[in-house]
């Protein structure tokens, strides 16, 4: 009698092919071709997360470079003065000051040169 594995090996093929949804060709109905996409998918994705980190602080600091040229400064210049006065203001809240409050982030700008 022909043995085709049981429960715990379909669950485990569904589980794989569930994952494949959306994909095209072969790729979200055949198993092992499945299996090959929805691992390099999630291997993508692990990257990234990483990766979307790095870019948003890349655009953190170039919006706050520009906002700190706009107010006579540079930016490595106004995150050590920042650091200097002990101001606890990250990348993050300085770029949405500087894009949404200008006026808010030139008396920030201020404030740490005096």
């Amino acid at each position: 009698m022909r043995v085709k594995k049981g429960f715990k090996a379909r669950r485990r093929r569904n589980r794989v092919l569930k994952l494949a949804k959306g994909f095209r060709g072969r790729r979200k109905n055949c198993y092992k071709r499945a299996n090959q996409a929805v691992e390099r998918a999630l291997n993508y994705s692990t990257r990234d997360r990483r990766r979307r980190r790095r870019e948003f602080r890349s655009l953190w600091i170039t919006r706050i470079n520009a906002a700190a040229r706009l107010n006579g400064t540079s930016y490595s210049k106004l995150v050590s003065a920042l650091a200097k006065a002990g101001v606890a203001l990250d990348r993050k809240v300085l770029a949405d000051l500087a894009l949404f409050v200008p006026g808010d982030f030139a008396q920030v700008v201020k404030s740490v040169q005096a």
